[in-house]
């Protein structure tokens, strides 16, 4: 079974609430009928029930059917008001240090990406999913604001799943940090290390460059060297090697003519970029050329599951990643389930000895 057949078989035994804030994209709505057909989450949709009806019966979606298994919030409504005034004074407690006025709080949660993203912090949802309409900063500004990052990790970064005929790599970062140093560079590995575990994923990691080991010279370069080093001297566990050119990363039989000593053997799975530009760059190439498809960008490090889209995504990569997103999810609260286990062991033992 591949990887994403996986994915989709965890996420169909105990799907997940996912808001959708764009809830008239068609693309969205076409995914929606697709994601409740297959059982991979609980998606609710924000917005008046009449609009949403109406964009549903413009491209074709099965309407009622999909809105009998679907939740949509009319956020804005009369109808909604106890809920939307408890979020405005929940977001006021939140960025009360940024001096957040109960109006600015409510003028913000006007904005369906404001909204949602409360939804998740506040436990309505369980993720949220959008970007199919919204640039990636629009969706990150307000998770940043409001959901804030995991302890673990020092920054977000986004990752993509990259799907080809035989073979599934991941990519990162593709959608955050622009040029990022030598220890941002370290983070985005580990970060990116554990989202491939939680995703099934056994990571090898391959810092990427236009160099292998040495047959080149230039600052960038040593950038790379040092990021493989603060991850081996942080997490000695971990399989990286860099900085190695992209054929020498991931073809066994370059790898061995170019650096034969490389612990990774051309069988990397995982890939760094150095700079935004070219994570970017590369991702958009192997999706349109190889025809590969590109799920994500999966934004790591927050502490809870807000994933973004590519504006150029399909129908099939927004399915696709609400799979992923209720498999972070349920991950998630297996997480949270043996930490408390862990706690209520140690105060059974620390009654018992005193």
């Amino acid at each position: 079974m591949d990887f994403l057949k996986k994915i989709k078989k965890k996420a169909n035994k105990n799907p997940k609430r996912i808001v959708y804030p764009e809830s008239t994209e068609p693309r969205t709505l076409c995914a929606i009928e697709k994601i409740v057909k297959l059982g991979y989450a609980k998606p609710i949709l924000l917005g008046s029930l009449k609009n949403i009806t109406f964009a549903m019966k413009k491209v074709g979606v099965n309407f009622a059917y999909v809105l009998k298994k679907i939740d949509v919030i009319d956020y804005l409504a009369e109808s909604n008001q106890i809920s939307f005034k408890y979020y405005i004074s929940e977001l006021c407690k939140i960025r009360r240090k940024k001096g957040v006025t109960r109006k600015i709080a409510a003028d913000l949660l006007k904005d369906p990406m404001y909204y949602a993203t409360m939804m998740v912090r506040l436990n309505d949802a369980d993720a949220m999913i959008s970007g199919a309409a919204h640039t990636t900063a629009e969706t990150i500004r307000p998770a940043l604001q409001i959901i804030k990052t995991k302890k673990r990790f020092h920054r977000v970064s986004g990752l993509f799943l990259m799907e080809l005929k035989d073979k599934m790599y991941l990519f990162a970062d593709c959608a955050v940090n622009i040029s990022p140093d030598s220890t941002v560079l370290a983070e985005i590995a580990i970060d990116s290390w554990h989202t491939a575990r939680e995703l099934g994923v056994k990571p090898k990691i391959a810092m990427l460059s236009f160099s292998t080991k040495g047959s080149a010279d230039h600052p960038d370069l040593r950038k790379i060297k040092d990021a493989v080093k603060k991850v081996k001297r942080k997490r000695p566990d971990i399989i990286i090697d860099g900085e190695l050119q992209v054929d020498s990363a991931i073809v066994p039989s370059v790898s061995k003519l170019k650096c034969p000593g490389s612990n990774l053997g051309g069988k990397a799975n995982v890939l760094i970029f150095p700079y935004l530009s070219v994570g970017n760059i590369a991702y958009k190439l192997v999706e349109r050329l190889a025809h590969a498809e590109a799920i994500g960008p999966i934004l790591q490090g927050l502490s809870k599951p807000i994933n973004d889209l590519s504006r150029g995504c399909t129908v099939n990569e927004i399915v696709d990643i609400s799979a992923v997103t209720t498999v972070q999810v349920q991950d998630l609260e297996k997480e949270a389930k043996l930490k408390s286990k862990k706690i209520k062991s140690k105060l059974k033992l620390k009654s018992k000895i005193n």
